[in-house]
């Protein structure tokens, strides 16, 4: 298959590229953060890459821009490793990937946020860009309750419950991450987080931190993750994306 990653393509095959009416492009907007003992801080940056190379391909006739690799993490910085942005800045750096882009001739720009301390600021910044950059169209997926309903409903055709599925570092993350980069996970530290509805902890976790819900950094069970779990949810999730983007653009 052709090279779709524009950052492993010559400037003459992005153009070609281009020219061919490859007018789409897609990015991931991730976070360098904890996720547990067992997860690389690169977590949701994995996924989202994976995500948007499987959206790329199957919206066909689209390249993928490189992800955002760090986002809006303040209420994990309470664990080491983690590197946050102030929402300002991340809006900037979309702002001008999304500028950058669309002076080069994409005219759809998907924006596929991994990491839920981002949906806020990919909203509204995409609603700004909405008003001023009137030469391409801007699609981002920013429910992030549809997507936690998502990966929870991938999690339960295995008889997962949606505690143990989790909202960070849970059987979810930890399935597609062993499908990802199997290599990067050390199960022998997975271990059991807070399980329970984080419903009425999300403004405790905003305010003082997520060990102020979980010790360890995790929301769920990791120990019910398995690879072949995390590939079919990578696929099932990508589809609903591509479903997405397509609905948007009235194909």
């Amino acid at each position: 298959m052709a090279k779709i990653r524009i950052s492993e393509m010559s400037w003459v095959e992005i153009r070609n590229s281009l020219d061919r009416g490859f007018d789409k492009v897609v990015f991931a907007v991730g976070s360098n953060e904890q996720h547990g003992p067992h997860l690389p801080t690169n977590t949701d940056s994995l996924i989202g890459d994976a995500l948007a190379n499987k959206v790329a391909v199957k919206l066909g006739n689209t390249l993928q821009a490189p992800s955002i690799n760090v986002g809006c993490s303040e209420h994990h910085m309470v664990l080491p490793g983690t590197i946050s942005l102030k929402p300002e800045t991340l809006k900037s750096l979309i702002r001008d990937y999304c500028v950058s882009l669309a002076r080069h001739g994409f005219k759809n720009i998907v924006i596929l946020p991994t990491h839920g301390g981002n949906f806020k600021a990919v909203q509204e910044v995409v609603d700004e860009l909405r008003q001023s950059l009137k030469d391409a169209n801007l699609i981002a997926y920013t429910d992030l309750n549809g997507l936690l309903k998502m990966l929870v409903e991938f999690s339960s055709k295995y008889g997962i419950l949606a505690d143990e599925s989790g909202a960070h570092a849970g059987e979810s993350e930890t399935s597609l991450v062993l499908a990802i980069r199997k290599d990067l996970v050390d199960m022998e530290r997975a271990e059991v987080g807070f399980l329970g509805s984080i419903d009425d902890k999300l403004d405790l976790i905003w305010s003082q931190g997520i060990k102020a819900v979980t010790k360890n950094g995790v929301l769920g069970d990791p120990l019910k993750a398995k690879a072949e779990y995390g590939k079919e949810y990578l696929e099932l999730w990508a589809e609903k994306m591509a479903a997405f983007v397509r609905k948007q653009l009235g194909t």
